[in-house]
């Protein structure tokens, strides 16, 4: 089993560790969740709800870490931090709000891109609204529904160190081909980003009309931004 975990706070030369299973979008079955309290109540862990929609488990010991894995029988949420590190998905399939049924989309990208090696650290999130639940323009790549129904894809937004807020991309996009504009994005930014670069320093690099020019062509998408 894995020993996935982040060294936290040293206090008086003692060592703690923090891990996160992977939970797609944030939806979690009742037996997962009382399996995550339940391992983190036998290891003296504490329990802390994430921004990425995760439960981060703190407070462990480095000796534990694989045990620990094993009786979650979960995967870790990151293995490599240069990747597709979560996709935030809001609860559009619930929410009054939404305008279309998102999750199955955000499932989607989820379950095909999480994990994908890249130049840098990378979030994706998805909203089935213009509201943008989950913060989706401080994400290097966003999936929203307009008011129309018709659905946009941003890039390039960043809520870290350097702030920068996410370019619209295309308007007026169905479900399959906001899907594979994801796709074509990531494949881009993997070609041609360099090692560290975050996607919206890339795009800033090469411009964002060469990078939307780029992106839209090879799927044969017209740029709309009204």
């Amino acid at each position: 089993m894995s020993n996935y975990g982040n060294l936290q706070k040293i206090k008086d030369g003692k060592r703690t560790y923090a891990i996160t299973p992977h939970i797609p979008g944030g939806f979690v079955l009742p037996e997962t969740l009382i399996k995550i309290a339940e391992v983190a109540k036998k290891y003296n862990g504490v329990l802390k709800l994430t921004s990425g929609q995760r439960i981060l488990i703190t407070n462990l010991k480095q000796e534990d870490l694989v045990s620990i894995w094993k009786d979650l029988d979960m995967e870790p949420a990151v293995k490599n931090q240069n990747s597709v590190k979560n996709v935030e998905i809001c609860p559009a399939n619930f929410c009054k709000r939404s305008k279309y049924p998102t999750i199955g989309i955000g499932m989607k990208i989820s379950k095909n891109f999480h994990g994908m090696i890249l130049p840098n650290r990378t979030k994706i999130g998805v909203a089935g609204c213009r509201n943008a639940c989950t913060s989706v323009y401080s994400k290097d790549i966003g999936v929203l529904v307009d008011i129309d129904g018709k659905f946009f894809v941003t890039a390039g937004g960043s809520a870290g160190f350097y702030p920068r807020s996410a370019d619209i991309i295309t308007k007026g996009l169905t479900e399959e081909e906001a899907y594979n504009l994801v796709k074509t994005i990531l494949e881009y930014y993997n070609e041609h980003g360099q090692m560290g670069e975050k996607l919206g320093d890339f795009m800033d690099r090469i411009s964002i009309e060469k990078f939307r020019k780029d992106v839209l062509q090879s799927l044969n998408l017209k740029e709309i931004l009204e």
